[in-house]
């Protein structure tokens, strides 16, 4: 007598349901969710994410592997709507939407503000107070971005050639450049980044034959050309800052060893300062702070702001560079 199927319990199907409405909306997202990455994030095996997709692709969801995006993809006018929100999820959009969009910290991100208030409007009533009475508790504050409004049009201009695959011609105003050496240039964007207070296009400069970082505020003139262009499939934007403190890369990378006295060091163990960095706390209460970092001129000035809380052990040049910029300093006040 054949044994009939042991029944499967209700929460296994919740659970597979949720899982496979995660991955559409997963791949809808963004390139890049290949079968490792969407394991990691559902916390199951590989085999699992394969028969999803295999599931999906029954019940009609046009998801594909996408070579170049080195992903899995949703083809065609396939839409899911959103899944409703968690009381977390709500609350950390509108933070970030209001204190730095709202509050234009950083630029040219004020749609993520009208985003918030369409996304608002669908919240159930009681989610949509909660939302609102919590995150007006929560304020965030960052290094203030200059006004966005005299180069709003730069920023449009870089979107749309990256877009294109149309080239620029340019002219850029070089700290210390007198007007009647300005020169116009073709420039490639290739990507567009925010560091500290201001945004970067990061792309090839023609005149100069390699790839550069260009400050938005700093364009005296940005027109569209005809030449077709296209962002070479190896270029990265973390391949291309490498180990640069914040933004601009060196030809060199160095150790740098610096040690800290006790009334400080607590303040730099507390902070994540570059993805490279390892602290040794001492007895004495001091720490030992490690990087390898590439080129030197971005850290110099951050060493020079910790002021004599802070000693160079190593490398030699940066040693000497601060100690050559200290003199300097000392020397203005004589």
């Amino acid at each position: 007598m054949s044994q009939s199927p042991k029944p499967i319990s209700r929460s296994k199907h919740t659970n597979d349901l949720h899982r496979l409405l995660h991955i559409i909306v997963l791949t809808q997202s963004g390139p890049g969710w290949n079968a490792t990455k969407l394991a990691k994030e559902c916390e199951v095996v590989e085999r699992t994410i394969y028969r999803d997709v295999k599931k999906l692709i029954n019940v009609g969801v046009p998801i594909e592997y996408d070579t170049k995006g080195e992903g899995y993809r949703v083809s065609g006018e396939f839409f899911l709507p959103p899944v409703q929100l968690t009381s977390e999820e709500a609350i950390a959009l509108a933070v970030l939407c209001e204190e730095i969009a709202g509050r234009d910290q950083i630029g040219f991100l004020s749609p993520a503000l009208r985003g918030l208030q369409k996304l608002r409007a669908q919240l159930p009533a009681d989610l949509r107070d909660e939302v609102l009475r919590k995150s007006k508790r929560v304020k965030i504050r960052t290094a203030q971005h200059a006004p966005p409004g005299d180069h709003a049009d730069v920023f449009a201009h870089m979107q749309a050639s990256i877009e294109a695959g149309k080239a620029l011609e340019c002219v850029y105003e070089r700290p210390g450049q007198g007007f009647s050496d300005l020169a116009p240039f073709t420039f490639e964007p290739y990507a567009l980044f925010f560091s500290v207070r201001a945004w970067y296009a990061v792309g090839r400069h023609h005149s100069r034959n390699e790839i550069r970082s260009l400050k938005l505020t700093r364009f005296m003139r940005v027109a569209h050309t005809t030449r077709a262009y296209s962002v070479p499939s190896e270029f990265s934007l973390e391949r291309y800052l490498g180990n640069a403190w914040s933004m601009i890369r060196g030809d060199k990378d160095y150790a740098v060893e610096i040690r800290f006295d006790p009334n400080f060091a607590h303040s730099v163990i507390e902070t994540m300062w570059h993805p490279t960095q390892n602290v040794d706390e001492h007895a004495d209460g001091s720490a030992t702070f490690k990087c390898t970092v590439s080129g030197l001129d971005e850290i110099a000035w951050w060493v020079l702001s910790m002021g004599n809380a802070c000693k160079v052990v190593q490398p030699p040049e940066l040693a000497k560079r601060i100690a050559d910029e200290a003199r300097k300093i000392a020397a203005s006040y004589s």
